[in-house]
């Protein structure tokens, strides 16, 4: 079975349609919204397979275009074909959207590898450690609160018991401020469900430092919250190690790191309690699975990142059955790229779990008209 050709499908946040974005112009909403691109690789036996590059449909499109010569008629081996794309790539810089969208290429062929031998991904990797994970509703904190309390709400209606409240205003306006959404969102969501919390300090806007984060992350315990995410630049390794050490709840980072090898210091160096790497962005479903392989010989919890897609969540799901210490799912909520694009969503269950697929490959069927319909005007951007 080999490679016959291979789509590109971009992802436009709906943000963009009150946005001007073309070249020449003011662009009118400082939060520009997340692009994702979603791949379909297609074989000459008529199987084909899904996968996700978290970067915008531009720049995939121009590495799809240096790649596409070198996965035609390859046979559809994910790990050599990887492998292979990885080291011919060396010359054009590793990382960004080169690895991102190498990432989506082996997705797909492990999506179609899991079709072809009927069995789903987690089983063709040696079998499944658990069936069921607990998702957490992730959204964006408000100010004032009345949009985080209408989404966290929504949630609990959808049965999440475990919800991530992150970004802009949190850390950029004052500790007041701060604690009043933290509280606000753990009285909405009670004290039965589980609270995380996300800083996101990897914006240009960013000012908070170290001190900051460890005061922060005192006051985060007073609120029972499970883990602070991204409290400083995703960089600051060292910043990191000194605040897990000090701070009374768990500490998440790696969403932005890219290939095993950046993840690698930070796991001898044990600079945070879990990481998060994205599987859009990090080099798709093998990458990702060495990296939680080598965190969980070192007790680190690994949590994938999912602010992505339907494609991701499936691939993060097949990740998490696959290792002993699969635990949790981050569910984009409300997210039009994770549940409007399936033709079957994913559904949180009574006792607010979400059951692994184990159907073959990665488990879900995408909604064509759906996708289209996300992508609608992206011929226009950049014009």
């Amino acid at each position: 079975m080999r490679i016959e050709r291979i789509e590109v499908f971009p992802l436009t946040s709906e943000r963009f349609k009150h946005t001007t974005l073309k070249v020449g112009h003011p662009v009118e909403d400082p939060w520009c919204g997340y692009d994702q691109t979603l791949v379909r690789v297609h074989t000459d036996e008529g199987i084909a397979g899904w996968g996700g590059a978290g970067c915008r449909w531009e720049m995939v499109e121009a590495v799809w275009k240096v790649l596409l010569p070198h996965l035609i008629g390859q046979e559809v081996q994910p790990e050599q074909v990887t492998e292979k794309l990885h080291q011919w790539t060396f010359w054009y810089g590793r990382g960004g959207a080169m690895t991102a969208y190498i990432g989506a290429i082996n997705t797909a062929l492990w999506d179609i590898f899991g079709k072809k031998t009927g069995l789903s991904v987690s089983r063709l990797w040696g079998g499944r450690h658990v069936e069921t994970v607990k998702p957490y509703a992730s959204m964006l904190f408000s100010w004032p609160v009345d949009r985080m309390v209408h989404n966290l709400e929504a949630g609990k209606e959808k049965g999440f018991r475990a919800f991530k409240v992150g970004w802009n205003p949190f850390g950029r306006m004052s500790r007041q401020i701060d604690e009043e959404m933290v509280g606000t969102a753990r009285r909405v969501i009670g004290d039965d469900a589980e609270l995380m919390v996300d800083a996101g300090a990897r914006c240009i806007e960013w000012k908070r430092d170290l001190k900051w984060a460890i005061e922060t992350a005192h006051m985060l315990a007073e609120y029972d919250v499970t883990w602070f995410e991204e409290a400083l630049l995703p960089d600051d390794l060292e910043g990191h190690k000194q605040l897990r050490e000090v701070s009374p709840v768990r500490i998440a980072t790696g969403e932005v790191l890219k290939r095993r090898q950046s993840f690698e210091p930070w796991i001898r160096e044990r600079a945070a309690d879990i990481l998060q790497p994205d599987v859009a962005i990090c080099g798709g479903m093998s990458e990702a699975r060495r990296i939680w392989q080598a965190a969980y010989d070192r007790n680190m919890q690994v949590i994938m990142h999912g602010w992505n897609t339907a494609v991701g969540t499936a691939a993060d799901l097949q990740l998490s059955a696959s290792m002993p210490n699969g635990r949790y799912l981050e569910y984009w909520e409300p997210g039009p790229y994770v549940s409007e694009i399936l033709t079957a969503p994913f559904v949180v269950d009574d006792d607010g779990m979400l059951v692994i697929p184990d159907e073959p490959g990665l488990g879900i069927e995408i909604d064509m008209d759906a996708l289209k319909e996300k992508g609608a005007g992206h011929e226009d951007y950049g014009q």
